[in-house]
């Protein structure tokens, strides 16, 4: 239940990221949202999502099938795709196929969060903060998607709904379905892993100045202080 409502919390920042786009108000800040998920995500993933993983013997092939299927969804299904604000027009099915993109990528999220919470809940939780802070530019990835294709606002908002129902679909399943419960946290991993490196680092990357290397190294610092604070609830299992 806990990771059921953290899922849905979850998606429904990605309709605030939708929002943002909509009412032209705090896409400045987007930027800063992109490069401190970014560290927190990579902070996850190599401290925790691995470590953890890799107690189950071949997770290996598994973390790099979330990664691969990823990227395929990305660069097959998604011919146009970058995190951030679309400000080119583009074609309406380029809108549709960012969602079947996404939607995959979200549907891990809810993976991610429910796989953590089978480890422990702090895990759970630390995944929950990982996905949590990525869904707002996600949100508005897909809002200005739809927009640049020659959607309504309304077809916008009910796009990044579906990203958030994706997360809440993907913990009902990881809770429900055996081989996805004891699988779901390398391939989640692998997911966790693409987003951040290839999806979020190359948005910043380029950019010179304190602002996005401070955001960056913010989203690093933040992941070590909550997983020294969620320590006691390491040992406990939901």
């Amino acid at each position: 239940m806990t990771a059921l409502l953290l899922a849905i919390c979850a998606g429904l920042a990605n309709v605030a990221g939708a929002l943002v786009v909509v009412r032209r108000q705090g896409l400045r800040m987007v930027e800063h949202f992109i490069a401190f998920g970014a560290g927190f995500m990579i902070s996850a993933v190599v401290l925790s999502m691995l470590p953890e993983a890799f107690e189950v013997a071949g997770a290996a092939p598994w973390v790099l099938a979330g990664f691969l299927a990823v990227h395929i969804s990305q660069h097959v299904l998604t011919p146009h795709f970058h995190f951030g604000e679309e400000t080119h027009r583009i074609s309406a099915s380029a809108g549709v196929s960012a969602l079947v993109g996404l939607s995959l990528h979200t549907f891990f999220d809810g993976v991610a969060i429910a796989s953590g919470f089978l480890v422990s809940p702090r895990l759970g939780i630390l995944l929950f903060l990982a996905v949590l802070l990525h869904k707002v530019p996600e949100g508005v990835t897909m809002a200005s998607v739809m927009l640049a294709g020659g959607q309504g606002r309304r077809k916008a908002l009910l796009a990044a709904t579906a990203l958030g129902g994706a997360t809440v679909l993907g913990v009902l399943l990881t809770e429900s379905v055996a081989p996805l419960a004891a699988r779901g946290l390398a391939l989640s991993a692998g997911v966790t892993l693409y987003v951040a490196a290839s999806n979020l680092v190359p948005e910043f990357q380029a950019k010179r100045g304190w602002k996005t290397a401070g955001a960056f190294l913010g989203g690093v610092v933040l992941f070590v202080l909550a997983r020294m604070v969620l320590a006691p609830l390491a040992g406990l299992v939901q």
